[in-house]
């Protein structure tokens, strides 16, 4: 006990210590953090001027002159200049290892071509067909060309897009590009007949091939599960690949002040991925992964499930969730709907398993332990995933495993309150909260009228007492937290001038959008005792920012640069005009 009340000392105590000088050696922090305005995020949402980091963890929080008691000859110290500092930040959903791999194909995502010229080209479909023209002829020797991120509105409603287009740029190769979603690929008329898929060919369960219009023969679009009959066919990536694409993902996201995330779709192969990277000492991520749930297959696949958590609940990661991918996606029809789609012939959409083996499945992981986390984009997903958990608690009783559902683009209003209830967390894309073409194209115009107010709300889950929290589903979209932020403050776009706005009723505060990336993701993550606030006796992580968030004007926020990431007191970024040094990665002897 005397060891506890030495290793974490109350801010008192540091009081009286300051008053005789500098901390003898072996009480010295090896990180002092001076001279900011550090956002806690704790239970009262306290603000502090400094902190101190000891093997790892925040020894101290509070104000400069209480720091100097833990300034010893080799403590570190730096001056934050009065800048904001936030605990470590989470992305709940988020495809990080795949999307890193993507990275090193071609890329036709919004963040990429905005990255490419300040901003979205007019002819997105011009600019695809050029970017995957380049990519093939630059990888003559690959036996499949591969890539990601377009976006469904350059096709029109429907997003059917044509093998036509691509085999004028690569007819004897197999070509795949998986769109932005996730949720449809583009393919070849080769990636077509290297899978069989022919006019005779049905569409999948839970899936669809889109038709040329009139006849039976494939257009070239394929949508959800029919995307699987090319995708499996593509050759695995090896490890290596799968090491650089966790890399690739870890840089990012650290300088971005990401410091835990939860992988929304994890297989055996990306947590081995996540654990050689870890067996490197270079995952500076907390890392909980959500295996996917096979939905064509019975409940014998959990024992697959418990031993992969056997297997990779070290270090780093936590193989200790699982994914039901539920519904599909507004934008094709396939999210799973309670009244009909205006457009003849779309009906209500799909659910990928059916109410009663979803409720079997889900009180059978419940049961077993993890956590469930499901993908629900329409209102019939939302309420079909609300009742499988309350079958699971009436099966197993109450407990903590602390599920939550992702995306929830449609919220009915008699199914808000349910979340509070069951202790489900709502887990928001909240960077996609705004009128895009997405919305007021391939949305607004296709669903009930009714059903407008109740697009991502955010506000009204918050102010329901569920948990709310969110995640960017890089690469989808962008891994900036600022935009989730942003976007949740002011329901406008925050990389445009478009002043249009997406239900204004449904926006929160700054603190609330602050605290959904903080301590209530910590919770969801199962680490709020170790994360999600800047307190004595937790992991120091942290991040600090070059503005302040909370005296800015919110259209500002999405411009946010983060200037150090600590992880586990570790400096894991750093930027060049604040702090020259560069981090030092611990590496394996």
């Amino acid at each position: 006990m005397i060891a506890k009340v030495m290793r974490f000392t109350t801010p008192l105590l540091a009081v009286l210590l300051a008053s005789c000088g500098a901390a003898e050696p072996e009480h010295a922090a090896d990180l002092v953090l001076e001279n900011g305005r550090v956002y806690t995020v704790d239970e009262n949402r306290s603000w502090a001027q400094a902190v101190a980091v000891r093997d790892g963890r925040f020894v101290y929080v509070g104000s400069d002159a209480g720091a100097r008691s833990f300034k010893g000859p080799g403590t570190r110290v730096i001056d934050l200049e009065g800048r904001l500092v936030l605990p470590g930040l989470f992305d709940l959903h988020i495809h990080a290892l795949a999307s890193g791999m993507e990275k090193l194909h071609c890329d036709l995502s919004l963040e990429a071509m905005i990255q490419a010229y300040g901003a979205p080209p007019d002819d997105l479909l011009a600019e695809y067909l050029a970017r995957i023209e380049r990519c093939a002829l630059a990888h003559p020797d690959d036996e499949w060309v591969l890539g990601f991120g377009w976006g469904m509105d350059a096709f029109g409603p429907g997003a059917l897009a044509s093998r036509e287009l691509l085999d004028a740029i690569e007819p004897d190769r197999p070509v795949y590009m998986a769109s932005a979603d996730g949720h449809s690929a583009w393919v070849n008329s080769r990636a077509l007949e290297v899978a069989g898929i022919s006019a005779a060919t049905p569409d999948p369960p839970g899936g669809k091939i889109d038709r040329v219009p009139g006849s039976s023969e494939p257009l070239g679009s394929l949508q959800e599960h029919a995307m699987y009959l090319v995708e499996s066919l593509i050759p695995a990536p090896d490890l290596d690949t799968r090491i650089a694409g966790a890399r690739y993902a870890v840089g990012m996201l650290n300088g971005f002040g990401i410091t835990s995330i939860q992988d929304a779709k994890t297989d055996r192969d990306l947590l081995e991925g996540y654990a050689a990277l870890d067996e490197r000492g270079e995952l500076t991520l907390r890392v909980v992964a959500s295996n996917v749930w096979d939905t064509s297959r019975d409940l014998s696949q959990l024992e697959e499930i418990r031993a992969d958590r056997r297997a990779f609940t070290r270090g780093n990661l936590r193989a200790t969730t699982v994914k039901i991918w539920l519904d599909g996606v507004m934008e094709n029809y396939t999210a799973a709907m309670i009244d009909p789609y205006l457009v003849e012939g779309e009906g209500r959409g799909m659910l990928m398993m059916t109410e009663d083996a979803l409720e079997d499945a889900v009180t059978a992981l419940d049961a077993d332990g993890f956590q469930v986390h499901i993908h629900a984009i329409g209102d019939r997903a939302v309420r079909a995933s609300l009742d499988a958990f309350a079958a699971a608690r009436q099966a197993n009783g109450v407990n903590d495993n602390r599920h939550h559902i992702a995306h929830l683009e449609v919220v009915r209003p008699a199914d808000i309150p349910r979340f509070g209830e069951l202790g489900v967390a709502a887990n928001f894309t909240a960077y996609w909260a705004y009128p895009d073409p997405y919305i007021t194209d391939l949305t607004l115009p296709f669903i009930d009228p009714d059903l407008h107010r109740w697009l991502y709300p955010i506000g009204s889950l918050v102010r329901g007492g569920a948990t709310v929290v969110s995640g960017s589903d890089w690469a989808v979209s962008s891994a900036s937290p600022f935009l989730q932020i942003e976007t949740a403050v002011t329901r406008r776009d925050p990389l445009g001038d478009d002043d249009a706005v997406l239900v204004p009723e449904e926006r929160i505060t700054v603190a609330q959008a602050v605290a959904m990336l903080t301590i209530d993701a910590s919770r969801i993550n199962h680490n709020d005792l170790d994360t999600g606030s800047i307190e004595a006796g937790k992991l120091a992580d942290l991040a600090v920012l070059d503005r302040n968030l909370f005296e800015i004007e919110p259209d500002a926020i999405s411009e946010s640069r983060v200037l150090v990431t600590l992880f586990g007191g570790e400096i894991v970024h750093a930027a060049d005009d604040f702090l020259p040094l560069k981090p030092q990665r611990k590496k394996m002897e």
